[in-house]
């Protein structure tokens, strides 16, 4: 009968918690969730600690560094080239038609937008061209994770750039 009457002031707990956490300011909560999120992790270390069931999360630790490490050249040789597209996806995005007189909206891409995108100079050389869109389409196909409108800005710039 104890447990009842624990389950029902839990639950009675948990609802005048929320309605108070719905009324709250969006900055209170935020510091609010995180203080509470913060202290869920130590209690569970803590009571991982007291049981002896600590040593999987030691070795899961030390699994993601080993990773991190191995990994590291693979992502620093990539991370210019989507620093790049990152860059010129978010220029497109926050670019209004007034201020570019709405070329963006009807899919016309400057030869400079497209060298950009590419990575290449803007006289580069059709192989020079061809080159940095096979390396930018492999690793941005939407079939290896990357999205269909970063490829089709891919291929639009290849075909600026080639004048296509």
């Amino acid at each position: 009968m104890i447990r009842v009457y624990l389950v029902l002031a839990l639950i009675i707990l948990v609802f005048l918690v929320m309605n108070k956490f719905s009324k709250t300011s969006p900055a209170i909560k935020s510091k609010l969730i995180k203080k509470v999120g913060a202290g869920a992790i130590l209690l569970l270390v803590v009571i991982l600690a007291a049981t002896g069931r600590l040593n999987w999360l030691f070795a899961l630790v030390g699994v993601l560094v080993a990773f991190v490490v191995r990994m590291l050249p693979a992502i620093i040789r990539y991370v210019p080239q989507l620093h790049e597209l990152w860059t010129a996806f978010n220029k497109n995005g926050t670019r209004s038609s007034a201020s570019n007189g709405g070329a963006q909206h009807k899919g016309k891409m400057s030869k400079q937008e497209a060298s950009e995108i590419l990575g290449v100079a803007v006289l580069a050389t059709e192989e020079e061209i061809i080159t940095a869109h096979r390396k930018l389409m492999q690793k941005m196909h939407p079939d290896k994770g990357g999205s269909d409108y970063l490829a089709a800005k891919i291929n639009q710039a290849k075909k600026v750039l080639l004048q296509k």
